[in-house]
């Protein structure tokens, strides 16, 4: 099935606790494994403006992760240090391998890279540098801390 690019809705936001949310405002992107209605894998086309990152830097226990860069520089920041990323550059994270990592936009252009993880479940991802973890639900995620306590919801009372 060829995909039409123009026609996938460009998605920004993020469903991370609102402290964290300002790390990614500048990161769009648009899912095009789902466009193909791809079951076991996503692939997203993703856009970082300039200052902005991929994620928080994470590693996932069930869950392989592959990027490759289309345009732009990107900055991969793992436990190992940081490396430049240039068009035509690949990375990727076994499941299991706890090496926190993300992209970060250090440049003054936007910079583009295809996303490609699979989608076993269930999969929780640790935040290494943040009070963090994304666990499985039976009705999804959620997001809690380090010891196991919940993120409030921004419409909860304090």
């Amino acid at each position: 099935m060829k995909i039409d690019l123009n026609a996938i809705p460009v998605e920004t936001g993020t469903t991370y606790p609102a402290e964290f949310r300002s790390a990614v405002a500048g990161r769009s992107r648009q899912r095009v494994g789902n466009a193909a209605r791809l079951q076991n894998f996503g692939v997203n086309l993703t856009t970082l403006a300039p200052g902005s990152q991929s994620a928080l830097r994470h590693w996932h226990s069930a869950q392989d992760e592959f990027v490759y860069v289309v345009q732009g520089e990107l900055i991969l920041v793992t436990d190992d240090g940081e490396q430049v990323l240039q068009p035509g550059d690949m990375a990727g994270f076994a499941a299991g391998v706890a090496n926190g990592h993300h992209l970060v936009n250090r440049s003054a252009a936007p910079a583009m890279y295809l996303e490609i993880g699979d989608r076993t479940t269930p999969d929780q991802a640790e935040y290494p540098d943040h009070d963090l973890i994304c666990t499985p639900t039976p009705t999804g995620r959620a997001f809690i801390h380090k010891d196991g306590s919940p993120y409030q919801l921004e419409d909860e009372n304090p």
